[in-house]
């Protein structure tokens, strides 16, 4: 081929290899889990579903159980996984992995979307009032802007 010839077009190349979205049994984030999914069938990505479990510090220092609490959402969250997976089972086929790490919703996002190379990340819209004057992690992670990231309602 010469120097100038451009590189033939090849079908099914271009897209998001990994998805990211971000889990923690909201209703947006349930939305954004079944945009995502869609997004990674369509477009033959690996879908990566991130539960950030949060480290409530103050509670656990007034003696509040802490852990189980979120051990169980994290439970919860791998149970509706599987149940949907399995329901769809034969009729598309989706590659996906479930992680859970621990920190901030933010920090947590971040980093496994750093580690797993992202090219792309999927949220659900802020459904706290607070976040008006704190920022969303959806907004902190637009304005991270190291990859596209999709924010469903």
């Amino acid at each position: 081929m010469e120097e100038n010839t451009p590189a033939p077009f090849e079908r099914g190349t271009d897209g998001p290899k990994v998805i990211v979205v971000g889990i923690d049994g909201s209703q947006s984030s349930w939305r954004a889990a079944a945009y995502a999914a869609g997004l990674a069938r369509r477009q033959g990505s690996k879908l990566v579903l991130v539960y950030v479990q949060p480290v409530l510090a103050a509670g656990a220092a007034l003696g509040a159980p802490v852990a189980p609490t979120t051990d169980e959402i994290a439970e919860e969250l791998m149970a509706e996984i599987r149940a949907s997976t399995e329901r769809l089972q034969g009729i598309y086929d989706l590659r996906w992995e479930f992680h859970i790490v621990r920190g901030d919703p933010y920090s947590g996002m971040l980093r496994m979307a750093d580690e797993l190379k992202a090219d792309a990340v999927v949220v659900g819209a802020s459904e706290s009032a607070g976040h008006r004057f704190m920022g969303s992690v959806a907004v902190r992670l637009v304005k991270a802007g190291r990859w596209p990231v999709t924010v469903v309602p």
